[in-house]
């Protein structure tokens, strides 16, 4: 019997972006969906474009909640499909992305989590980047190797024992949950796939962007919270300098992204002084810390001078797939040219 899949989507407050996140799961092609959809009494139009998509949704409701983490959980608790995954209400799926993630987890019994490459788009759905993830198990989630968290497709029952989201987790609470599934079943990539599954979107009011800072607080207070954890004593102790190099260069990328470059270079220092490496393929963000410390627009000239080369070669990328044109929230350009 084919797997059921269920998908709950968070709302609060984002009714610009939320009609094309709904459309994304409810046009995928995978016909065993049960989608819940948990919004936290919105006053911005949310609930009108949800009532227009209702008799499409397994269940919905509209009622104050405590955040992020218990709206979700709300959802999660609710599903019943084998396969669970959430999608937050300013990002979207990309076509096939269901299928994909189920094909993965039938053709490999023993994973609890599997896992796609994602899209960056900004708040009008240009795409930005490309974001491709490594075949990265538990020790990579220690050293902070972030994933693309739309494209993220969970088994129910190891998601259970888990615990589902950690609510005092406001910013990393996703990475959290991650590293908690990772301890009980193999997570896995889905390697050279020619399409992403998922689009993460960069806007000025996404929480990523508008409370960076919060997630590089929470990053460090994450690093702490494994420390506690006696079944990682082993894992931390042979990696210490990439796990702390790690935290300190996510929480440095966080603050600075935050616009506050001081903190964000004296993070990035105590990241070279753990993990030289690693920390050294960031520099260019270094340099644009050091410039906009120093008064010289180093985040405006990193957005300029980084940023369109990323989009012409995302858009290169993307030119060649297929059912991407007219997808809801996407804003596809022509190929530019080199």
């Amino acid at each position: 019997m084919p797997e059921l899949v269920t998908i709950v989507t968070p709302s609060y407050n984002q009714a610009q972006y939320l009609e094309a996140a709904l459309l994304s799961v409810l046009e995928q092609d995978y016909p065993h969906i049960e989608y819940l959809v948990v919004d936290g009494g919105s006053s911005d139009g949310s609930l009108e474009i949800i009532q227009r998509h209702a008799s499409r949704f397994a269940w919905w409701i509209s009622e104050p909640d405590a955040g992020q983490a218990e709206a979700i959980n709300k959802g999660l608790q609710r599903a019943s499909g084998e396969i669970v995954a959430w999608l937050n209400s300013d990002d979207l799926y990309l076509p096939g992305a269901v299928s994909r993630a189920v094909r993965l987890l039938r053709a490999n019994p023993g994973a609890g989590l599997v896992y796609g490459d994602g899209l960056s788009i900004d708040g009008e759905g240009r795409p930005i980047k490309w974001l491709r993830m490594g075949d990265w198990g538990l020790a990579d989630l220690l050293r902070f190797r972030i994933l693309c968290q739309p494209a993220v497709f969970m088994r129910r029952e190891v998601l259970r024992q888990a615990g589902y989201l950690d609510p005092k987790y406001h910013y990393m609470l996703d990475h959290h949950l991650w590293i908690r599934m990772a301890r009980l079943a193999a997570v896995l990539h889905a390697g050279n796939e020619p399409a992403p599954w998922a689009a993460a979107r960069q806007h000025p009011a996404a929480k990523n962007v508008a409370q960076a800072p919060g997630f590089g607080r929470e990053t460090l207070r994450l690093l702490e919270w494994m420390r506690t954890q006696p079944d990682l004593a082993s894992h931390l102790e042979r990696d210490r300098h990439r796990v702390q190099g790690g935290a300190y260069r996510l929480n440095a990328r966080y603050l600075l992204d935050g616009g506050l470059p001081g903190g964000a270079l004296r993070s990035y220092g105590r990241a070279l002084l753990s993990d030289p490496p690693y920390a050294l393929r960031h520099w260019h963000r270094m340099l644009f810390a050091l410039a906009s410390l120093l008064g010289a627009g180093g985040l405006a000239r990193y957005n300029e001078r980084f940023r369109r080369p990323q989009r012409r070669r995302a858009a290169r990328e993307l030119s060649g797939l297929s059912g991407l044109e007219g997808w809801p929230g996407l804003a596809l350009q022509p190929t530019p040219h080199p």
